[in-house]
């Protein structure tokens, strides 16, 4: 189980008033935990990083709007998922307008010869998930939420959450060729 981070209350407060020390420290002990969440949804290191300062960005301007009776990292991952969510969208239209250009065919593929070990593969198997799925396989297997938790960030039931991570695991074994379960 991966550790809640707690952030104190007062600088919460402090960072909800416009206090850039406040809010520079709520990115010191959330920027880790966000990172690794968005790497692996981006699946590119440095887009992930650009995806992390929009993340961030995006939670200095709507601070004030943030309700300090709920808990922030949950908040700032619906923020982080929502650009993840956009940086998907703007790299698929820049990939079809690419091959369209270029006259390549439009199927997507990975190259498993290029990479022999199983969590380089994963790491690329990951991005190439239905969005539902890898935001709920993200959200709980390695983040450590709950079903419940999850399901609160994405707005659907804890139930739609463990079918899109079932689906989700089935989909990594099968691109890894191993044997699935049910």
């Amino acid at each position: 189980m991966i550790p809640r981070l707690e952030i104190p209350a007062a600088i919460v407060e402090r960072a909800r008033a416009g206090d850039r020390a406040a809010f520079g420290t709520i990115v010191e002990r959330t920027k880790g935990t966000l990172y690794a969440f968005i790497r692996r949804s981006v699946g590119d290191a440095d887009e992930a990083y650009d995806v992390l300062q929009n993340t961030f960005l995006s939670a200095w301007l709507g601070f004030a709007k943030f309700d300090p009776g709920r808990p922030l990292l949950p908040w700032l991952r619906t923020i982080a998922l929502n650009k993840c969510r956009d940086h998907g969208r703007r790299a698929l239209v820049r990939r079809l307008f690419l091959r369209a250009n270029a006259g390549e065919p439009s199927v997507s593929g990975a190259d498993d010869s290029a990479q022999d070990s199983r969590l380089d593969r994963l790491d690329r198997a990951i991005p190439m998930l239905p969005a539902v799925y890898r935001e709920s396989l993200l959200l709980t297997a390695i983040n450590g939420l709950s079903h419940v938790e999850a399901a609160e960030i994405l707005k659907t039931s804890p139930k739609a959450v463990e079918m899109r991570v079932r689906r989700a695991r089935q989909r990594l074994a099968k691109f890894l060729g191993e044997d699935t379960e049910g």
